[in-house]
């Protein structure tokens, strides 16, 4: 092969190099664009999703930090967490997420403790959130958790250093969730809290054991009890740690469905025994401020019901 064929050859392949790194940096560029623009759009709608409302909190410092799963969000529908603050004088920071359990709830108070404090954490807790991975590790499986949550550093690191989410870090990193989001130009409101928050459900027995089944394993597994009531305790001392009062709720639900609810005298047995030990007040107000006129579906308070336990239960919890 002579020089000039040897140095064609070079140039060609420097060539193809360099149109290779273009189209790159090109292709980076406009993913940065992307990236920008959809994190614009989440400041822009978003208003319910608890990352979000943790980047953007008003004030460093609360009284009260709300976790749990549906039965505590309803607490933040509407207007209903401005009315309690003004119940109680104090500030609420409603951080309970649909379908989550222990491990969920632990993830959404270190993200908030990187950065802010609170003098109490009010944990409403619901037994089907400590039965299976379905409702802890695998809710992290759903964009819908994060496709509202800007791009923070500290929200990176939490999720790198739990085990449980590591893998996750990386896609919240990439933004992913948000740029592919279908509904980034609609506000993040759930048709629960639009259209039937205000209305009255009418009990239907098969609506009911769908419900049950829906959020309940067939079978319990002790082991994942056992598990998430530890990983509970651990959170428990965590905050005890810290400073930070906790107090342990469970809200009201329906006689009906409390009838259906599996292995549910052990359950509070089971959490009772944690509590005291370590001295932690335990209010049980599942059949209270339960008439079936207080729900909008099978087991969640509607506008009424809720209304109606901040003035008669949950007022008195939070001001002692």
């Amino acid at each position: 092969m002579s020089n000039s064929n040897i140095f064609a050859d070079r140039n060609d392949t420097k060539k193809f190099f360099r149109q290779a790194i273009l189209f790159v940096l090109v292709g980076l560029v406009l993913y940065v664009i992307l990236y920008a623009a959809a994190d614009q759009l989440v400041y822009r709608y978003a208003k319910r999703n608890r990352f979000f409302m943790v980047n953007t909190a008003p004030i460093r410092d609360y009284d009260h930090v709300f976790l749990g799963a549906s039965h505590a969000v309803v607490f933040d529908y509407e207007d209903m967490n401005a009315r309690l603050e003004q119940m109680t004088g104090s500030q609420i920071l409603n951080l309970s997420a649909v379908g989550s359990g222990v491990v969920v709830n632990r993830l959404m108070l270190d993200y908030f403790l990187a950065n802010h404090q609170t003098k109490n954490v009010v944990y409403f807790v619901d037994s089907f959130a400590f039965y299976t991975p379905e409702w802890n590790e695998k809710r992290f499986q759903d964009v819908r958790l994060f496709d509202r949550a800007p791009f923070d550093p500290s929200l990176f690191l939490i999720l790198f250093q739990n085990l449980d989410s590591r893998w996750l870090s990386w896609d919240y990193l990439s933004g992913f969730a948000k740029i592919n989001n279908a509904d980034r130009f609609k506000p993040d409101i759930t048709e629960d809290e639009a259209t039937k928050f205000a209305k009255t459900y009418r009990p239907l027995a098969q609506i009911d054991k769908q419900r049950i089944e829906y959020l309940y394993p067939s079978e319990l597994d002790p082991a994942d009890f056992r598990r998430y009531l530890g990983e509970f305790e651990n959170m428990i001392q965590f905050l005890k740690h810290h400073n930070i009062r906790l107090t342990v709720i469970k809200p009201p639900i329906p006689t009906r469905i409390y009838k259906m609810l599996p292995n549910e005298t052990e359950f509070d047995q089971a959490l009772k025994t944690i509590l005291d030990r370590n001295g932690i007040a335990f209010h049980d107000f599942s059949l209270v401020s339960n008439e079936e006129k207080f729900f909008f579906n099978p087991d969640h308070l509607n506008r009424d019901g809720v209304l109606n336990f901040y003035d008669k239960n949950l007022k008195q919890v939070l001001t002692r």
